[in-house]
């Protein structure tokens, strides 16, 4: 009998409620369709909510996230996510991972998250376009386009683009 390997493991930081349900989704499906394990954090644990009412369950509290642990963090958008803008614990993990090089990695509004720890200087990013002017506050060059890799820095401007940036996340763990 053959047994999976999971191969990587990566940490999606969601918003308890208000996320976008599909930047959730399609690049959990990604990643673990390519056997790479995938945790669900949030300020609380439990069951969280999309805005288009998809569920899943947070088991990790981001205080209680340790970077050796995981070899990617992807913080996922959605109207909820602003919940992480100016969330300490949030900051300094992506702080953290970027440090370590491991991909860190954002889709739609979370882009900001990014932004806001200072990870984005002279960095090529995206974001969905109401978070251009935070990204270009936090010295990134921002370019509009669907998807963004520069270096261990994803990111990825919304919905459209999810499924793309999960192949992004799953290539840099390559």
């Amino acid at each position: 009998m053959l047994t999976e390997i999971i191969m990587n493991k990566a940490v999606f930081i969601t918003a308890p409620e208000v996320f976008r349900d599909e930047e959730y989704y399609k690049p959990k499906k990604v990643l673990e369709e390519a056997y790479t394990e995938v945790i669900t954090a949030s300020v609380k644990t439990g069951k969280l909510r999309g805005r288009f009412g998809f569920k899943t369950t947070s088991t990790l509290l981001i205080q209680d996230i340790n970077p050796n642990d995981f070899d990617a963090i992807v913080y996922i958008g959605g109207n909820g996510s602003i919940v992480f803008f100016d969330n300490h614990y949030a900051l300094k993990l992506a702080n953290d991972f970027f440090k370590q090089r491991k991909p860190t990695a954002s889709i739609c509004i979370a882009g900001v998250i990014l932004a806001n720890a200072g990870i984005l200087k002279g960095t090529k990013a995206t974001v969905f376009i109401d978070g251009k002017e935070a990204l270009i506050k936090g010295g990134a060059v921002y370019t509009g386009n669907p998807l963004e890799i520069d270096g261990n820095i994803i990111t990825a401007n919304g919905p459209d683009a999810a499924e793309d940036f999960g192949k992004a996340v799953l290539k840099s763990l390559e």
